[in-house]
């Protein structure tokens, strides 16, 4: 997915930069506008004769630069380790999935459960339960077993930085029963502890806040020609908006979140509490 990104805004850069109109380089492939629009956001793949003939198109003749795209495309037609659990997964969100992996930051804010990147095995399976109500055992397996292959990314040599938010709510609603939530919250106390993990908790105190339109992610990459990303979850969809207005929106309410919540070490001392009292 963020290869097809990366892959399309260098071929929107270079069509720009000829003063190609979407429509006339559309007609260069045989195809509509709106492909060309798909194709220069990274939603569709990519054929290698159609990036060929737009290469042709925006003047691109250098043997060394176009091999370079090319073999982008290809990358970009790959599929990523999470698609063998695609018959498992709502169909959009593989595509999170892999934008998360891509991702250098992600900042989030949860407020119905705990975030997936930070769940235990005992309560991921509890919510997947949950959320796949009548779903075989086999299926819920495998769907917990999709969430801990994601949180590996979190701990390697390549993690990214997590800045996530929980709302005290997610962390008093109990999925899995009492040893459950008592083991999520003590993980929650360890894992905050990571060099790359700012973990902040909403209290109840606060009142009302900027995250009340509810839960959200914010992803950004090391690619400087791609923008950042906010994923907004629905019951049957979800949205991924990388407009720069929404995007700001978005980052102004999580830093008012951040600045309003106590900080890392007052959070932890909270998750102690609520250990405590579990």
């Amino acid at each position: 997915m963020v290869r097809r990104m990366l892959l399309g805004s260098q071929l929107r850069r270079l069509r720009e930069a000829r003063g190609i109109t979407r429509e006339a380089a559309g007609y260069s492939i045989r195809a509509s506008e709106s492909k060309i629009s798909r194709m220069e956001l990274g939603r569709v793949s990519f054929k290698t004769r159609d990036v060929e003939d737009l290469l042709t198109l925006y003047g691109i003749t250098d043997e060394q630069e176009r091999a370079s795209l090319l073999s982008l495309a290809k990358e970009a037609n790959v599929a990523g380790w999470w698609h063998s659990y695609s018959d498992v997964l709502p169909s959009w969100f593989p595509t999170y999935v892999g934008l998360e992996g891509a991702a250098s930051l992600i900042r989030a804010y949860e407020v119905q459960f705990v975030h997936g990147l930070l769940q235990t095995e005992a309560y991921a399976r509890a919510v997947v339960r949950r959320g796949m109500q009548g779903a075989g055992e086999a299926d819920v397996e495998r769907r917990v077993a999709l969430r801990l292959e994601r949180q590996k990314h979190l701990v390697d040599e390549s993690a990214p930085d997590f800045h996530i938010i929980l709302d005290e709510a997610a962390l008093r609603r109990p999925y899995g029963g009492r040893e459950v939530m008592r083991g999520q919250l003590q993980h929650l106390i360890e894992i905050s502890e990571r060099p790359n993990v700012r973990l902040q908790v909403v209290p109840f105190s606060l009142g009302g806040h900027s995250g009340e339109s509810g839960a959200f992610t914010i992803l950004s990459f090391p690619e400087s020609d791609l923008s950042d990303v906010v994923y907004l979850e629905q019951l049957t969809s979800a949205l991924y908006l990388d407009k720069a207005e929404d995007v700001t929106q978005y980052e102004k309410a999580l830093k008012e979140l951040q600045s309003d919540s106590p900080g890392p070490s007052e959070s932890r001392d909270l998750l102690r509490g609520l250990l405590q009292l579990s």
